[in-house]
């Protein structure tokens, strides 16, 4: 029997509000909800996301290398469906967003093979969104 998954709750540094709005409303196309001054809260595909203005601690990223690229880390993103992926991917690529890697194909033909595609938020912040063709690839070993 699968477990029925939660919405998560991610608060994470912004170095302005205006440009979060920006980048989360009009780029990604996410619903705004509650907000503040300080903060905005965001629908982020069923997941409650805060952009909280902490300008000093916006955008500190490091790399790990995986599969030949180098990840930025922190990250955070969502799974999708392929479909969802493929069509973000082609909005980000309308809005001129530059990928830190670009969409593509990761662990071709072996376990846990997804689509994957690395960007920053305008402050700085890097996600990731992947997507399987085989959700039951999601955690292979």
């Amino acid at each position: 029997m699968a477990k029925q998954v939660q919405p998560f709750h991610l608060a994470i540094p912004v170095n302005d509000i205006a440009r979060a709005r920006a980048f989360y409303g009009d780029v990604l196309g996410l619903s705004e909800g509650r907000s503040d001054k300080q903060w905005v809260d965001w629908d982020f595909f069923g997941h409650q996301l805060v952009t909280h203005l902490a300008p000093a601690q916006a955008g500190e990223v490091h790399h790990n290398p995986v599969d030949g690229h180098a990840v930025p880390v922190p990250h955070f993103g969502v799974v999708l469906t392929m479909d969802d992926w493929q069509q973000l991917a082609r909005r980000l690529q309308d809005k001129g967003i530059r990928f830190v890697i670009e969409p593509h194909i990761r662990f071709e033909g072996k376990p846990g093979e997804q689509a994957t595609m690395f960007f920053y938020d305008y402050s700085g912040n890097a996600l990731e969104f992947k997507a399987f063709q085989d959700m039951n690839q999601l955690f292979a070993s």
